[in-house]
């Protein structure tokens, strides 16, 4: 989430539907022969289909207004709110499902939909001991929660995740991460705004199945020891990472220059899933950072709901 910290009504499903239908498409991606789907919710949503299974990271349809890319920034004290329509109509539709959900982080723009998605799929949601207490108190049910810390590596049916630790972007002069914090699973009051929703200790995902891996990171910083030895086919990389030396050289240096790199987390998420803008140029920067340091890498960009195979 960037620091830029203002409020729109949300808007109709069937209306969003419609205009998410219309511009979900590829606009770059040569086609891959794995049996993984990628699919991109805008921000850092992402759906990971392997055979009938699906893992989503970060998913936030809802998209409420905050002001985030204005001159003012966010509104720290702007309303937390969930559009179950919208969520609704595509969980019956069956145009979106889980059985895992992977939180990367605490921020509203990655949590505030999961618990709602949580008790409509009954997906098992991994996330620190933060970002577990967070939903909880959101409504998640608790049973459904699993508290990881990076190091685990898990096999489940057709498919695995590893969870990394990882770092949230440093942004601003002072290279600070937003409302920074964490806060024990004891603790049960009810997140009310956005800045309720704390950091809570980022975490990083590779999930591996039908042939391909994926790897994605919710922050424009990382971890590079925790990335030793890993060879992913696809690399989710944000936007970003200004205050991080050699962003993306050194990553894709150290992942060994993967086939895909996606971009993630560029768009306006003050505006609705249907309207994928770049508001400051961070996209087309971040093609030329991938460009330079790893030539080899077919860079990907999706309009939302878009997907590809790798």
């Amino acid at each position: 989430m960037n620091t830029g910290l203002s409020r729109r009504g949300l808007f109709g499903a069937s209306a969003a539907a419609a205009s998410i239908l219309a511009g979900a498409s590829v606009a770059s991606a040569a086609p891959g022969s794995s049996q993984m789907t990628l699919r991109w919710w805008g921000n850092n949503g992402w759906e990971v289909r392997v055979g009938g299974k699906t893992i989503l990271i970060d998913p936030w349809l809802t998209r409420f207004k905050t002001g985030t890319y204005t001159p003012a920034g966010a509104d720290p004290r702007t309303p937390l709110s969930v559009n179950h329509a919208l969520i609704d109509g595509f969980l019956d539709r069956g145009e979106l499902r889980a059985d895992h959900i992977l939180v990367t982080h605490g921020h509203y723009d990655h949590l505030t939909d999961v618990p709602y998605l949580a008790k409509r799929t009954r997906a098992t949601v991994f996330g620190t001991e933060t970002h577990l207490s967070l939903m909880a108190a959101l409504g998640a049910p608790e049973d459904q929660l699993a508290i990881a810390t990076g190091g685990e590596d898990l096999t489940f049916d057709g498919y695995s995740i590893r969870i990394l630790r990882s770092l949230h972007s440093a942004v601003g002069d002072r290279a600070r991460v937003p409302f920074p914090g964490s806060r024990p699973l004891s603790r049960r009051d009810r997140p009310r705004v956005i800045e309720d929703l704390l950091e809570g200790g980022t975490l990083a995902y590779q999930v591996t199945g039908g042939g391909a891996s994926v790897l994605n990171f919710g922050g424009s910083n990382y971890v590079e020891s925790e990335l030793a030895g890993l060879r992913p086919d696809v690399v989710l990389l944000p936007v970003g990472g200004a205050k991080v030396t050699q962003y993306a050289a050194r990553l894709l240096r150290t992942l060994g220059n993967p086939r895909y790199v996606a971009a993630t987390h560029w768009d306006d998420f003050d505006l609705p899933l249907g309207q994928a803008h770049d508001p400051n140029g961070g996209l087309e920067r971040l093609r030329a950072a991938v460009a330079a340091a790893s030539p080899g890498s077919e860079f990907v960009v999706l309009d939302h709901l878009g997907s590809f195979v790798p």
